[in-house]
């Protein structure tokens, strides 16, 4: 994949900072900043498929009307914690 050159302003503070960090960490400044941006991205993208997710799941709850209440789930994750095997509880209306 080829680099694309991309200006971005920092203010003086976070600039030094990140000067003072690549120092102690040996490496450049601009390493650090690739870095940084490239787990963020991942992190978004990964918030934002999580985001779409729910937002498809409520849709789908609104059509259906299919739920488990809060006591199933949690009886559920009890046993699940108590170290048994147990299948999760059915979909209801």
């Amino acid at each position: 994949m080829s680099a694309h050159p991309v200006a971005v302003k920092l203010d003086a503070d976070v600039h030094a900072r990140v000067r003072e960090l690549a120092k102690a960490q040996h490496r450049s400044p601009h390493y650090l900043m690739r870095e940084a941006i490239a787990q963020y991205v991942e992190r978004e993208e990964k918030r934002e498929a999580f985001r779409q997710e729910a937002l498809t799941a409520w849709a789908t709850y609104q059509t259906s009307g299919l739920h488990v209440t809060h006591t199933e789930a949690d009886d559920w994750l009890a046993q699940l914690e108590a170290g048994q095997d147990v299948e999760p509880p059915e979909c209801h209306n």
